[in-house]
């Protein structure tokens, strides 16, 4: 069931729009982030359709794989390594702050227990 949902997935990210600030692309400081739009003015607000389309809840994906990594598993960052024991049955992404010797031993004992490593870095 859920790797049908996460084809189904696939095939409406595939479609759906690229939801940036509005004019972002003309002002360098603007960042391409959403906000939405508030101005009185603003077309996108309007909902002109060549200006864009706005962010509605029916853009989002299947309830039952929101959240996944492709892979078909769902994520959980780990920070160190007895945060590996409640991780059975999820993917492993190593926080961007563990330093490498730390990262080489959840790494180790990730492989030992079978877990699926998302941002692995040479070493282990």
């Amino acid at each position: 069931m859920a790797q049908r949902l996460l084809r189904v997935r696939a095939r409406q990210k595939a479609k759906k729009p690229e939801f940036n600030f509005h004019d972002s692309h003309k002002k360098k400081k603007l960042p391409t982030s959403w906000r939405k739009p508030r101005g009185l003015h603003n077309k996108l607000r309007q909902q002109i359709a060549a200006k864009g389309k706005l962010v509605r809840p029916g853009f989002g994906s299947p309830k039952e794989v929101r959240g996944f990594h492709p892979c078909g598993l769902p994520e959980m960052l780990v920070n160190n390594v007895s945060d590996l024991e409640r991780s059975k049955g999820y993917a492993v992404r190593i926080a961007s702050a563990v330093g490498m010797k730390k990262r080489q031993e959840i790494q180790a004992k990730a492989v030992e227990m079978g877990l699926k490593v998302l941002n692995p870095k040479g070493g282990a």
